[in-house]
């Protein structure tokens, strides 16, 4: 099965990188630390620390794979390849909601990268998908659960 290429800007590359060698390195370790303190403990088939360990590595090993497998699949953006006259992946958009008069500012980004607490927003979110492609002054109409929003693109940047 071909790997899907995942776009990533640097920050969001470094980000990847910089988790990956956290787990492989002290997460890996404070594991194999936990299991050797589980086994002393003594018979391992009823040892709840033992089993908990086991799977938090087992969980630790899929994320690792899953990393590597995105880093080995991205492809990453130079910001100069960013435009700033339509919305695309990089792109720092200042849109209006137009019903109730809030601006607002997102960056977009891929799903790897996606923090809407940060207001990194996934291109396959609504809101993303909607934006992607239009220029500054278009109003754009973004379909969500509740209905619809509509925008107003004030700006785009880098």
């Amino acid at each position: 099965m071909a790997q899907k290429q995942i776009v990533l800007t640097v920050a969001g590359l470094e980000k990847l990188e910089e988790e990956l060698g956290y787990l492989k390195t002290k997460k890996r370790r404070e594991i194999a630390e936990k299991i050797k303190q589980a086994i002393a403990f003594g018979d391992i088939t009823e040892n709840s620390e033992y089993d908990e360990a086991k799977n938090e590595q087992a969980f630790v090993e899929g994320k690792i794979f899953e990393l590597e497998n995105m880093l080995k699949n991205a492809k990453v953006i130079d910001e100069d390849d960013i435009s700033v006259e339509t919305v695309s992946i990089g792109s720092k958009v200042r849109v209006k909601d137009l019903e109730v008069d809030e601006t607002m500012d997102y960056t977009i980004v891929s799903s790897a990268e996606a923090d809407p607490g940060k207001m990194k927003i996934s291109v396959e979110s609504p809101v993303g998908k909607a934006l992607l492609g239009h220029k500054i002054g278009e109003l754009v109409e973004v379909q969500v659960p509740d209905g619809s929003i509509k925008y107003e693109i004030l700006d785009i940047s880098k």
